[in-house]
């Protein structure tokens, strides 16, 4: 089989550079086209260039269409309105769309449901190997335990990040919440201040921090009366996401249309 052509739209971003750096020296897959939005001071620019390799004779753009119609596939990392734009030309494309996007609205997300009608669609909230483990753990372990263990979800990134809670904590939420057989959305503490009394049972709760240059630190910590357990995981280079998203990229070359996560690609699904 041929080598699998992929885009990277938000090409001129840290993921962006960084996928394009893993596509480069990952084996049956190949770079196809790099994508900006209009404007931005990259249009023109070598995409191998920008992302520090050298010249790789593909040029980044402004206008996807041309780059989708003859591609395999499409990464994407780039803000919720830009993913809803792309999901939709993607369907139309009948190409693998893989989304590390977060921060989507009910209405966006579907969108993306209505995209993977025609397409498949790979979304998660992290594509790292060690974060949808941890996923796994966290629902063992809310599942086992009772609501007499409180469930708190410790996040910490990059001063830069926009979106809170990160989409790896809420995805590490959601598996708590189903271990627990519990709606996170009317279990979950986002926003602790002032005067708060005591600690609802059985909701899971949310703590953010930002600072510095961290790619990426999660904990799903288990607080039970005398015995606290944390699940914690750190990532140190964001090429872990480059590397999962390449590799769901490939498993959903022959899938058929619908939404998938990285647990699937992973064979993590229960």
């Amino acid at each position: 089989m041929d080598d699998m052509k992929l885009v990277v739209v938000g090409a001129s971003g840290r993921m962006g550079r960084t996928l394009i750096r893993v596509i480069d020296e990952t084996p049956g897959v190949t770079l196809h086209g790099a994508v900006e939005r209009a404007g931005a001071a990259e249009i023109g620019a070598d995409a191998g260039t920008l992302a520090g390799l050298g010249p790789l004779g593909i040029t980044v753009g402004d206008d996807p269409l041309p780059v989708f119609a003859k591609a395999d596939g499409v990464l994407d990392f780039t803000v919720p309105a830009a993913t809803v734009a792309f999901s939709e030309l993607a369907a139309q494309a009948r190409i693998v769309h893989v989304i590390g996007t977060t921060g989507l609205s009910a209405d966006d997300e579907a969108k993306v449901d209505a995209a993977a009608r025609h397409a498949p669609v790979i979304k998660s909230g992290n594509m790292s190997l060690g974060v949808n483990l941890l996923a796994v753990l966290a629902r063992q372990a809310a599942k086992a335990l009772d609501a007499d263990f409180d469930i708190e979800v410790l996040e910490m990134h990059h001063r830069h990040k926009i979106d809170a809670p990160s989409g790896t904590a809420l995805l590490l939420g959601e598996a708590a919440a189903d271990g627990r057989s519990i709606d996170l959305a009317t279990h979950a503490i986002r926003v602790r201040d002032g005067h708060t009394g005591a600690r609802p049972r059985g909701d899971i709760g949310f703590a953010t921090l930002r600072g510095g240059s961290v790619v990426g630190e999660h904990s799903v910590i288990l607080a039970g009366e005398g015995e606290t357990i944390e699940l914690t995981h750190k990532a140190a280079d964001r090429s872990i996401f480059a590397r999962g998203a390449v590799k769901a990229a490939l498993w959903g070359r022959e899938k058929k249309p619908g939404r998938y996560a990285m647990a699937d690609v992973l064979g993590l699904s229960e």
